[in-house]
């Protein structure tokens, strides 16, 4: 039998939606391990003069419990 948790996590790129993620899960994975699944919970973004500048994302992180 399996144990899952589920933490909430923001991130932010100037890239990308799908950048902001991968930095997300790349970062969670240094010190959250079996990492399972991701859920885009929330995308926004800021803009300045026009443009977007930032794009956010909040996620949902599901990992094993050891």
């Amino acid at each position: 039998m399996s144990v899952l948790k589920v933490i909430e996590v923001l991130s932010s790129s100037t890239t990308s939606w799908e950048d902001a993620t991968a930095k997300a899960v790349e970062k969670a994975s240094k010190s959250v391990k079996n990492i399972r699944s991701v859920y885009v919970q929330d995308q926004s973004a800021t803009v300045k003069d026009g443009k977007v500048t930032e794009y956010r994302v909040n996620l949902k992180l599901t990992f094993e419990i050891e």
